[in-house]
């Protein structure tokens, strides 16, 4: 079948749906197309938040963002920030809640989310081709889109269509990054982010299913390269949880050498830590070590680390001397294990990575090679911490691609 667009976008994700209803509502005579591989809009991001979708974020401060130019994203933030978000939302029946600086969409269901955009797309007259993975595309005055069923001609081009995270469940897998570095696009290394990560298994799998409150950091080596604190979860493969989901990005991203340590006692330094660890043996001598941090820590978690710096649970606290306490605060202040790898793309909430910013204009997200061709999303080299702010990138860049392509029309 062949469709005539005067705005073709490329994803039916988040940053794609709001480019297509940006765009209609600025210009309602525009034919506007959305073309999503996938059997239905909005796979990914009903996955989000934990089907709750964490829609954006209070304080979305640039420290939040990455990438090799974090600058690029600054000026779509600024113009489409979280009042303008919320005000978007309010448009289309979506309220807000907050837990802290995340926020969620009143109804906590990330579903809610997706039937809001979809039914405005429906409203306002934007028209959405689904299970069409476009296999090629023809860059000039007008662009060409190819699959094995259609080809689209579009005056103007959106490229919102993502990168691999998920797998191809919920997105296009990269489909349109492989064509654009075909094309000579420059390009930045993909990785997983926002990921579990892989470590030697040796303690973490006699503590699968157990969850602990802890600031996590990343080594390089012996050096910090990043820290989060929150929870943690112990797996039979390595770690999960936020805090581990916030240090992930970096350990993708070369063949350095990486550890996670993590301080089960974030509160109190190792001085303050060992002198509590000797009042407790004080109070407790007459307990084992396998019942002496019953009531202060995960009583397996803490069999774990003793083991784990060589102590026997059948001995007395009453054993214990001042290098024993020392010795053990070391241990809970840095329970140290080597990152192996991660779980991949498809457990990834997001690539870190992608088409180069320096190919786009900051203002505008449009094409420094190609006119009336822009970008937006995930697919540029621009991601988040967890906590809103992929999905922040994600609305504010589709806002300003589409009013770009509006206006260049």
């Amino acid at each position: 079948m062949n469709y005539n667009a005067d705005i073709a976008v490329l994803g039916g994700g988040a940053s794609g749906l709001i480019a297509a209803i940006t765009a209609k509502r600025l210009n309602p005579n525009l034919s506007v197309y959305i073309f999503e591989a996938l059997d239905r809009v909005g796979k990914k991001l009903i996955t989000t938040g934990n089907g709750r979708c964490n829609i954006t974020n209070l304080n979305l401060d640039l420290s939040r963002f990455h990438g090799q130019d974090v600058s690029f994203c600054e000026y779509a933030l600024s113009r489409f920030g979280f009042s303008e978000t919320k005000d978007f939302f309010y448009s289309i029946g979506v309220d807000f809640t907050a837990e802290g600086d995340k926020v969620y969409p009143a109804s906590l269901q990330a579903s809610s989310v997706v039937d809001a955009l979809r039914f405005e797309c429906e409203r306002i007259g934007v028209n959405t081709v689904l299970n069409c993975k476009i296999e090629d595309i023809c860059f000039g005055k007008e662009y060409i889109l190819l699959s094995s069923e259609h080809s689209v001609s579009a005056k103007a081009l959106i490229l919102a269509s993502g990168l691999f995270s998920g797998g191809d469940k919920v997105g296009s897998c990269g489909n349109v990054f492989r064509l654009l570095k075909n094309d000579g696009f420059k390009t930045v290394k993909v990785s997983p982010s926002l990921v579990q990560l892989k470590t030697e298994t040796d303690f973490v799998r006699q503590l699968k299913g157990i969850k602990s409150i802890a600031k996590a950091t990343l080594l390089c080596g012996n050096k910090p390269v990043c820290s989060y604190t929150d929870e943690v979860l112990f797996c039979d493969y390595g770690l999960s949880g936020p805090a581990i989901l916030q240090i992930s990005r970096q350990s993708g991203r070369d063949d350095k050498e990486y550890f996670v340590s993590l301080d089960l006692y974030p509160d109190l330094n190792n001085d303050a830590l060992a002198l509590r660890i000797k009042e407790r043996a004080k109070m407790f001598g007459g307990r084992t070590l396998e019942e002496f941090f019953v009531g202060s820590l995960n009583k397996r978690l803490a069999q774990v680390v003793l083991k784990y710096c060589g102590y026997k649970l059948s001995d007395y606290a009453s054993s214990l001397n001042d290098n024993d306490f020392v010795r053990i605060a070391e241990a809970l202040k840095n329970f140290k294990f080597k990152v192996l790898s991660n779980t991949g793309f498809i457990n990834s909430q997001v690539s870190a990575g992608g088409i180069s910013t320096n190919e786009f204009d900051n203002k505008t997200l449009m094409s420094k090679r190609y006119n009336r061709l822009f970008a937006a999303g995930e697919l540029l080299d621009i991601d988040g911490d967890c906590g809103g702010f992929n999905l922040s990138w994600a609305w504010a860049s589709g806002a300003i691609a589409a009013e770009s392509a509006v206006n260049s029309l």
